[in-house]
């Protein structure tokens, strides 16, 4: 193994978008079982350094892949198409209308049930963007198209966050 090994690499799996998770979940459990500075200790403390090192970039490299849009973002910066969110933010216009009608029907939520209608509507949102993003990713090899579409979904990801939050303070104000 090699530390600098790109994530797809140090999985041994191909680099796109789509992936068997339950593969890439049994790929890292033999890679922390082969890494994990247990199995060092009888070679002294610089091997269970270097275990422990091999352990957190497995880790780092499991957490990245498992996460569909941290897992775009990745493929897209290994391919030259940088996200940066902080410094682009510019969406079309239809985007950014629908995040305002969002906002605006999350503030105008009454009850746990008009939350929850909202939410549905941003998880097949989300689902619809996942795919999109798959086509882009895997079929066209449209990086920096899918940067843009990794940014909108970062927006609704922020968004969903917040629904989750406004069902979290109807629960804990009935659980009172």
């Amino acid at each position: 193994m090699n530390l600098a090994s790109t994530d797809f690499e140090l999985f041994d799996i191909a680099p796109r978008f789509a992936l068997d998770r339950a593969a890439l979940d049994t790929r890292w459990r033999a890679l922390q079982a082969e890494v994990h500075p247990d199995r060092f200790t009888a070679q002294g403390a610089a091997a269970q350094r270097i275990a422990m090192q091999w352990s957190v970039r497995v880790n780092e490299a499991y957490q990245r892949l498992k996460d569909p849009l941290q897992r775009a973002a990745y493929l897209c910066e290994l391919n030259g198409a940088a996200i940066e969110a902080e410094n682009n933010t510019a969406m079309p216009t239809g985007f950014l209308m629908q995040q305002m009608e969002w906002r605006e029907a999350l503030d105008d939520a009454g009850d746990v049930a008009g939350v929850q209608t909202l939410e549905a509507e941003v998880s097949a949102h989300r689902t619809t963007a996942l795919v999109a993003l798959q086509h882009t990713l895997d079929d066209a090899c449209d990086f920096a198209g899918a940067a843009g579409q990794v940014r909108a979904l970062m927006f609704v990801e922020r968004f969903a966050h917040d629904v989750d939050q406004r069902l979290e303070r109807f629960d804990s104000a009935l659980g009172q």
